[in-house]
């Protein structure tokens, strides 16, 4: 009898959250919330859905994912990717490591999903056409024009066309057409479909992936055979190209913190802390005093500070990018 499995992907790091964020503490792992950290949100979401995890980490940060997973009492298994070679691989390695009927759902660690009923209805309107063989993704209701997430474009469960993260006006043009959804970068199907269509479109990563989970030692995949394994996400390798994509559209509130404006948000919404001008202070209790400042953050760290207006939350990334090509400590 085929299992249901929960695939946790924590290998990002979280740049455009830097100073929170960083390579040995990503964000996925930050007590932020007072549900804990995102990756334990995660666990606990899927937990009544599946009888099986697979949690694919890499080997800075899967102490940490361990730490929960022991916590919370829940055996799985520990896929150690040595270095990050994008989602169609960390997939691949999960559906290796699952019998070929055995069903996947996938999902980033490090979102926020409000609304249980609606995300376990969404779930199982997969887990179903999964089961008919087709690859499913989920999409989110957009609640406003958004250029930091990638779109569906959809008809009924078809997938029309994906696109890439637009501009300004190109994101307000398809909240205005009312057939698009953001991309949820979660995923449903039976293993040996996903590795079918992976042999297809990129028979490269599919062989390459392979030959790194066959020579791993333990549960740590060879490095010297990942490194040969071309960097492409599924959504690339197979999600724009296969014929069996369908699409579930959601109707639980997501965001993928990806930034800090979207963290801003979320925090407001629970009851964290706002100026009448609408100024936020993460990271700290002392007292802050915005002057002549509106929709600014704070973000207090023992080595950063970072002080930004929340609009500017992509460009975050930029510093941390600056910081790597020095080598500096200060996103290690």
């Amino acid at each position: 009898m085929s299992n249901i499995i929960h695939v946790i992907l924590s290998g990002g790091v979280g740049s455009r959250l830097w100073p929170l964020s960083r390579k040995s503490f990503p964000k996925q792992y930050l007590s932020l919330f007072k549900e804990g950290s995102l990756f334990e949100m995660t666990v606990n979401r899927n937990q009544s859905l599946v009888n099986q995890v697979i949690v694919v980490g890499n080997k800075d940060n899967h102490q940490l994912s361990k730490e929960v997973m022991d916590n919370n009492g829940i055996a799985y298994v520990d896929i150690v990717e040595s270095t990050p070679r994008n989602t169609a691989a960390a997939i691949a390695f999960a559906a290796f490591a699952a019998h070929s009927d055995d069903i996947l759902i996938v999902t980033p660690s490090d979102h926020v999903i409000v609304g249980d009923e609606a995300y376990e209805e969404a779930i199982k309107n997969g887990l179903e056409k999964a089961t008919k063989g087709y690859i499913v993704t989920f999409g989110i209701q957009p609640t406003r024009p958004e250029t930091g997430y990638g779109y569906i474009e959809y008809q009924n469960d078809q997938v029309l066309s994906f696109r890439e993260k637009p501009n300004q006006d190109t994101a307000e043009d398809f909240i205005e057409r009312g057939n698009f959804l953001w991309n949820s970068g979660m995923f449903c199907f039976r293993a040996d479909t996903l590795l079918q269509e992976l042999q297809q479109f990129e028979p490269k990563v599919y062989a390459t992936a392979l030959a790194a989970w066959k020579h791993r030692q333990g549960n740590e995949l060879d490095e010297a055979l990942s490194k040969e394994i071309p960097s492409i996400s599924i959504d690339y390798a197979v999600m724009e190209r296969s014929k069996k994509i369908r699409v579930v559209a959601t109707d639980f509130t997501w965001s993928d913190l990806g930034s800090f404006e979207s963290m801003y948000d979320y925090l407001k919404h629970t009851g964290h802390p706002v100026d009448e001008n609408g100024n936020m202070v993460i990271g700290t209790d002392t007292y802050t005093a915005f002057v002549g400042l509106r929709d600014t953050i704070l973000v207090y760290t023992k080595d950063a500070f970072l002080v930004l207006q929340k609009d500017k939350s992509q460009d975050v990334k930029k510093i941390y990018n600056t910081l790597e090509r020095h080598q500096s400590k200060l996103i290690d």
